[in-house]
């Protein structure tokens, strides 16, 4: 059954668009006008803010104060001074979050951390299908101790069952990159720590696109990327969250000298840090941070529940359409149609997928495939728009009428789909 279109129309979708109360924020972002971009679940775009920030440290801070700015702009807070900003958008204090390095190096240091202390119990269970960094990470660590390590990966199904007496710990993607697929958050913390468990969540999909409440869920761990519905950029840093209580508990499992307890004194033993900041490691990377920053200014003031409401409306729509207007094509809907179950992407199963998807950025609208099968649109609602939507749709069917996937141009893979 198809998602309600309520007899919609580009007209409506355009009246939509003049009465979203987030309609301003699309004039923070630089985007092409003729080019409807599906694709803020992989990269956001950039926004005016970032490239001022940017620009700012290129021109006055790093370029004129040189190495003063460590401590004249303040350069050396910079993972905490942001990591206090994200910590609103995931439910967190702000002393809780820290910037830096990428996903999987914070996968691999909160998961390492909590593991090395956590015998007699070994086992650590995640999602067949899970992103594949998480499950090469946790593979890496299974190789990297053994005996200590013993990893569980299970269908998705089966997660649930597979947290045990034996089971310390449990890392899960909040909403699976490929379906949209979401875990209720604070049930299956609740369940993992009735068990005995802790969870380390992956926000990587959720983080600025749905309401995220890592505190009243007494979630363990976090990390998550601030390249997607962040925009922090192409290899923004990363963050990474542990509650408070555990803090003192996880020794970092890399020591790096901006964990020390007082890094300039050039000490040769490690102390680590007081709180989260003991899982910093090396010198940040100051130009992607000054993205990150300029970036995060579209979320001040923001309401997250506007946010998910419009979100929820976006992909509700492009459901419906889509299935009311390719009937004929065989298009699978592989995303959740209970609004609670789904994120902020939505994705369609195809055998000619690659294709389509080829020759939908070739009439200006950019999603993405995931192999071996699924086209992937993502909807960020701080600068989709409602007639978005519908044009998608409308290029979507001419795709298909007139099987331009076909066309040789469209089949040739590249190295990044």
């Amino acid at each position: 059954m198809s998602a309600p279109t309520g007899g919609m129309s580009r007209a409506r979708c355009v009246e939509l668009d003049r009465a979203d109360p987030l309609a301003s924020r699309r004039g923070a972002f630089v985007l092409d006008e003729g080019r409807i971009y599906l694709d803020g679940n992989s990269l956001g775009p950039l926004t005016h803010a970032a490239r001022r920030r940017v620009q700012e440290v290129l021109d006055h801070e790093w370029g004129r104060d040189l190495i003063a700015g460590w401590n004249l702009h303040g350069w050396i807070d910079l993972p905490a001074r942001l990591g206090a900003r994200i910590a609103p958008l995931i439910g967190a204090a702000a002393a809780d979050v820290v910037v830096g390095d990428s996903t999987s190096v914070n996968l691999f240091k909160l998961a390492a951390s909590f593991m090395r202390d956590a015998a007699p119990r070994t086992r650590v269970v995640t999602e067949l299908g899970n992103f594949p960094t998480d499950l090469y990470v946790l593979q890496g660590l299974a190789d990297l101790m053994p005996g200590r390590v013993e990893l569980a990966a299970v269908p998705r199904g089966d997660v649930a069952g597979a947290i045990d007496e034996r089971t310390a710990l449990v890392v899960l993607t909040h909403v699976h990159y490929k379906t949209a697929e979401t875990y209720d958050l604070a049930e299956v913390t609740a369940a993992a720590h009735e068990r005995g468990a802790a969870v380390l969540w992956d926000l990587s999909h959720s983080v600025g696109a749905l309401p995220v409440d890592l505190g009243s869920a007494r979630a363990d761990l976090a990390v998550g990327c601030t390249y997607k519905y962040l925009n922090g950029g192409p290899g923004a840093p990363a963050f990474l969250y542990v509650r408070p209580d555990l803090q003192a508990r996880l020794e970092p499992a890399i020591a790096g000298w901006l964990g020390h307890e007082a890094p300039f004194a050039f000490d040769d033993d490690y102390r680590p840090a007081a709180g989260v900041a003991r899982h910093c490691a090396g010198t940040p990377g100051i130009l992607g941070m000054a993205a990150l920053d300029g970036a995060l200014e579209v979320f001040d003031g923001l309401d997250l529940i506007a946010l998910r409401a419009k979100s929820l409306a976006l992909t509700d729509l492009f459901i419906g359409l889509v299935e009311a207007r390719c009937a004929p094509h065989g298009l699978e809907l592989v995303t959740p149609r209970e609004p609670a179950r789904r994120g902020s992407h939505v994705s369609f199963r195809h055998p000619e997928g690659y294709g389509i998807i080829q020759a939908l950025i070739a009439r200006g609208v950019t999603g993405d495939f995931r192999a071996p099968d699924v086209l992937r649109f993502g909807f960020t609602p701080l600068y989709t728009r409602y007639v978005d939507v519908w044009d998608a749709v409308e290029a979507l069917v001419a795709v298909l009428d007139g099987r331009e996937w076909s066309r040789t141009e469209h089949r040739h893979r590249r190295t990044v789909t």
